[in-house]
Parts: structure tokens; C-alpha cells; sequence
């Protein structure tokens, strides 16, 4: 099941149409990966002090399906979809709810690959209770 995280579209956010603009998605994307891991009891940040590993991004996809405008409430659900030894990839949708509980509006839906790394971009594993969780979460996705 992936988490959600529920967000307000800034100003900031927006054109002069009050329509987001589109690399805020990715920005928003990431929000989604830290509240995941913070969903898993994990911080972000352990994973980089404590662990003293990073993951930069390699590849971000999105497909954009109806525009966000300035104070939508939107949703960010966010899944892990792959973990292969240093490559992780995460899933995402950005959906704006419904009034009603009728189906939410799919706005945009992507991908971001990440490979684990050390402070010197050298592949490592990922620390295990990061790993153990990750999997968890994709094999309840299957």
C-alpha cells in the first residue's frame, strides 16, 4: 500500500496562470520518498549521517495528466516499485481529492531511480533495516 502525504499548493508554486509549475512535481516527489521513510519509522537523515549513505536521483520520469493550481489540497502517494542491490526506484502519483469522497483527480504520475552511494558516489548497500523495510513494502504491493 503506498503512503499518502497530503500538501496545499503555494503560490510560490505556480505561474501566472496560478497553474504548478511542472518541476515542482519532483519536488514534491521527494517529499513523498522522506514521509515513506518516515511512515517506516526511518529518517532520511540517519541514512546519511548515520549511515553515510545518499541516494541521487539517476532517473525521474513524470506524466502529467491535469494540472494543480495555486491552494489545491493535493495528495502524494508514493511506493517503493523495485530494490535491486544499490538501485531503488520509487513510484508516485499526485492526486487532487474529491469533494464528496468520489475518486480523487489523477494529476501527474511518475518514477525516480536512485542509486545508494557513499559520500564519494561509490555504490554501497543499503543499511538493512532500510532494506528489510523497503522489501516489506513492495511485497505487500505484489
Amino acid at each position: 500500500m503506498p503512503v499518502t502525504h497530503e500538501i496545499r499548493v503555494r503560490y510560490a508554486e505556480t505561474d501566472q496562470m496560478h497553474v504548478v509549475y511542472y518541476a515542482n512535481y519532483l519536488v514534491w516527489f521527494e517529499i513523498g520518498r522522506v514521509e515513506l521513510l518516515r511512515s517506516l519509522g526511518l529518517a532520511y537523515s540517519d541514512l546519511e549521517t548515520e549511515h553515510h549513505c545518499i541516494l541521487p536521483v539517476v532517473e525521474a520520469t513524470c506524466r502529467y495528466r491535469s494540472p494543480a493550481r495555486y491552494d489545491d489540497r493535493i495528495l502524494i502517494e508514493t511506493r517503493p516499485a523495485l530494490l535491486r542491490g544499490a538501485v531503488i526506484r520509487f513510484a508516485y502519483r499526485i492526486l487532487r481529492p474529491s469533494p464528496n469522497d468520489a475518486e480523487p483527480t489523477l494529476l501527474a504520475e511518475g518514477e525516480t531511480v536512485h542509486v545508494v552511494c557513499d559520500e564519494h558516489l561509490k555504490k554501497k548497500h543499503l543499511p538493512k533495516q532500510f532494506e528489510d523495510a523497503l522489501k516489506s513494502m513492495i511485497a505487500e504491493h505484489k
